[in-house]
């Protein structure tokens, strides 16, 4: 059964939407979809129109969207060498085993309020119940105090975790370990296309995600004589999406910071392979953010130099580069983190969950006023947002940074390693084995030349 006319009609004026956003001239645009007949193949053809559409002249940003182009963007320091200290093999193991634990703590703290609060709101609900700072997983009274929680509550709660909860950040973490392990640093989109088909539920993705797989199912066929292309992705993530710059695919690249200790460039390398399959622009810079901010931080000692890092590896004049380069400076001034999210608040308030922009800005925020992974992890749920991905993402970064010991077992004991996740494929269910599978990547790069 195809979408309705009217369905496709409102995908359609979303992308008119966005795509003025990133600085497209769309004028008239929405007068004309209103005015096209119920048609199909002139909805198809208006679709296929939105892909070529001219930038306006009052856009001051530069959005590259390949690889060599966005590299060719990146500041005259960037290096594509190795940095910081170098580790050993078994440091680096247990590094990558930190940032992954700090990972799946951080996203199950953050389900059961991931209802887009402000820090405001859970620290009001916190304060009720005795439990500001945030400190442990979030309890039942804490929940109810706030007045809304996430469907997950029933077993994310301090009350209620007996395991590890399927979440989409550990489907995608788990897709991640599965690239690497089946190709190595040599996995490829199309190895990535053919993954998702076979391995994620489509209830399970959201936006861009959900549509690439309704779109690839539907028209793909695996026989050697039709191969998947990388045209046909291009083609696929340019049209009929709306929400090409949400968070959707920088919450899918840990594990390719986890393989690159020291490396960042390569694991915003690795990280645009995957993004760049569904996502465009500020999607795919913020994917790279973070995977180099991960690889970076298990080797150097100063919070603040991780994000240095991770914004070189971006184009300078695009929007992304521009709020966090501001982030930086604001957090520099702040005080305490409370004053940090303020600043950062004020400014980027507007961009809410998933929405990129404030999120990580607030990842800069808790790394440099956070002392252990335990802190940075509920620093950063306590500030709101998209709090699971979020959580997850800090965890991964401040787990790798503060390395084994800076996360009390009791965080991990909870979930009496059941490790649940979707993909039919994978059927370890063992966390601490999952765990040593983690461990296990960063010997894929650590005697590289670089």
């Amino acid at each position: 059964m195809l979408p309705t006319i009217q369905h496709l009609r409102s995908i359609l004026q979303n992308v008119i939407a966005q795509r003025y956003k990133q600085g497209y001239d769309t004028a008239g645009l929405q007068n004309e979809l209103r005015k096209l007949p119920e048609s199909y193949d002139a909805l198809a053809a208006f679709a296929e129109k939105l892909e070529s559409l001219p930038r306006r002249n009052d856009f001051g940003y530069e959005q590259p969207e390949t690889l060599a182009e966005i590299f060719a963007a990146c500041p005259p320091n960037f290096t594509r060498q190795r940095i910081g200290r170098r580790l050993s093999g078994a440091e680096a193991a247990a590094r990558a085993r930190s940032a992954f634990l700090g990972a799946v703590a951080g996203c199950i703290l953050g389900k059961p309020v991931e209802c887009d609060p402000t820090l405001e709101e859970l620290r009001k609900a916190l304060e009720s119940t005795g439990d500001w700072p945030l400190r442990d997983y979030f309890s039942l009274r804490t929940l109810d105090a706030l007045g809304r929680r996430h469907d997950s509550a029933a077993t994310c709660c301090r009350e209620t975790i007996r395991y590890v909860e399927l979440d989409d950040d550990m489907n995608y973490i788990v897709t991640g370990l599965r690239m690497l392990e089946l190709h190595g640093l040599d996995f490829t989109r199309c190895h990535l296309a053919k993954y998702w088909l076979e391995n994620l539920p489509l209830y399970c993705t959201f936006g861009p995600e959900r549509k690439f797989l309704l779109d690839a199912g539907l028209n793909w066929n695996w026989s050697p004589d039709a191969p998947v292309n990388e045209e046909t992705i291009d083609r696929m993530r340019r049209r009929w999406v709306a929400n090409d710059e949400a968070c959707g695919a920088a919450i899918r690249v840990d594990s390719y910071g986890y393989a690159c200790p020291g490396l960042p460039a390569l694991a915003a390398e690795l990280a645009w392979r995957d993004a760049s399959l569904t996502h465009r622009f500020t999607g795919v810079y913020a994917s790279m953010y973070i995977a180099a901010a991960v690889a970076a931080a298990p080797v150097l000692d100063d919070p603040m130099a991780i994000f240095e890092y991770a914004i070189s590896c971006v184009p300078q004049q695009s929007y992304f580069a521009e709020v966090m380069r501001d982030a930086f400076d604001l957090v520099g001034k702040a005080a305490d983190y409370l004053e940090g999210y303020a600043g950062i608040h004020a400014k980027y308030g507007e961009y809410r969950h998933c929405a990129l922009y404030q999120e990580c800005a607030l990842l800069i925020n808790t790394a440099k006023f956070a002392r252990n992974t335990e802190e940075a992890i509920c620093m950063q749920v306590s500030q709101g947002c998209d709090t699971d991905c979020f959580g997850k993402i800090a965890g991964s970064i401040m787990g790798g940074f503060f390395g084994p010991g800076s996360l009390p077992e009791r965080w991990i004991a909870v979930f009496n390693d059941d490790f649940r996740v979707c993909p039919p494929e994978f059927t370890e269910r063992s966390l601490s084995k999952v765990a040593d599978r983690i461990a296990a990547l960063p010997a894929l790069t650590l005697d590289l030349p670089c």
